[in-house]
């Protein structure tokens, strides 16, 4: 099996699942469809899945590829999961959310879709490429104070002022035009690299998070799920990096306790009850599934369940 269409974590997310027969589930990042598919198998004619995702090409492929009673796709982003769901009446009676985060396959494999620094191709980096900014339209436009400080939060970068100074540098000079243009200047401006680890990897991750607005909509769509899950639900979540992964450990860490409702008051006033459990601890996929497909290796998987 390749990479292009295999879907991380499978076996270990369905379990964490705890699929019903008769379920009601969403799938927030459809992809290729390797886990709806699955979750599909393990539904009876009563289960529903809802799948989203912000790519048309993601949608337009599960429409044609699945063609289930059961099964309906939205074009859109998973911050739009308490509309999906309120649209179908399922508020408070989701019985599992999964979301696998991160850049799909195909998406990565697509030259022109821009998120490859292995590729030539345009700078483009949209989820949703019919909306907002491309990569070069935004790298235009941020100031490089700005820029700087986007490639050191999202992609961690230490040499992020470096990078920044020369990627604005070379914007001038009309010698940035695509991802290997871009890939290029940031090699030459980091003066140490890490083992096995492309230079261009983390400033092409905090790019691609700031043009898409990843972690907002990411800390979106958390609240939401523990909205619309029913008593009993799961919350599935792959991440890829730290930083996705930090915003679900916090999340889970913070909805599994009781919280002060009133922060800033000098005495305690109210207390809201826990709302989630943590089920285990993190997830990580085994060394099989890593030796098959290597874009795995960095996955992180955090199940909550809520009361």
């Amino acid at each position: 099996m390749t990479d292009a269409h295999y879907p991380v974590m499978l076996e270990e997310s369905l379990e964490a699942l705890a699929i019903r027969a008769d379920g009601r589930y969403v799938d927030g990042t459809f992809g290729r469809g390797g886990h709806s598919r699955a979750i599909l198998s393990r539904l009876g004619p009563e289960g529903r899945l809802l799948a989203i995702d912000q790519d048309p090409e993601a949608v337009e492929a599960g429409r044609a590829a699945i063609q289930d009673a059961r099964f309906e796709i939205e074009h859109g982003s998973f911050a739009q999961l308490e509309q999906f769901v309120s649209e179908r009446g399922w508020t408070g009676a989701v019985n599992g959310i999964l979301l696998d985060l991160g850049v799909s396959s195909p998406q990565l494999d697509t030259p022109e879709r821009g998120f490859s620094f292995m590729r030539e191709g345009p700078l483009d980096m949209r989820m949703n490429p019919t909306t907002g900014l491309s990569a070069l339209e935004w790298l235009k436009q941020v100031d490089e104070k700005s820029l700087a400080d986007v490639i050191r939060r999202y992609g961690e970068e230490r040499f992020a002022g470096r990078i920044a100074r020369a990627i604005k540098t070379a914007l001038e000079e009309e010698a940035l035009k695509t991802t290997l243009d871009l890939a290029n200047v940031i090699s030459a401006a980091v003066p140490r690299r890490e083992m096995h680890k492309h230079p261009a990897t983390r400033t092409f991750q905090a790019i691609r998070i700031a043009v898409n607005g990843e972690l907002d909509a990411l800390e979106a769509v958390l609240e939401q799920a523990e909205r619309v899950l029913a008593p009993g639900g799961r919350l599935v979540v792959i991440s890829f990096h730290s930083l996705e992964d930090r915003i679900v450990k916090r999340f889970i860490r913070e909805h599994s306790r009781a919280r002060d409702l009133f922060p800033d008051s000098p005495v305690p006033v109210a207390y809201s009850e826990p709302t989630l459990q943590a089920i285990g601890k993190a997830h990580f996929p085994s060394e099989a599934e890593c030796a098959e497909n290597i874009r795995s290796r960095s996955a992180v998987m955090r199940v909550a369940e809520k009361i």
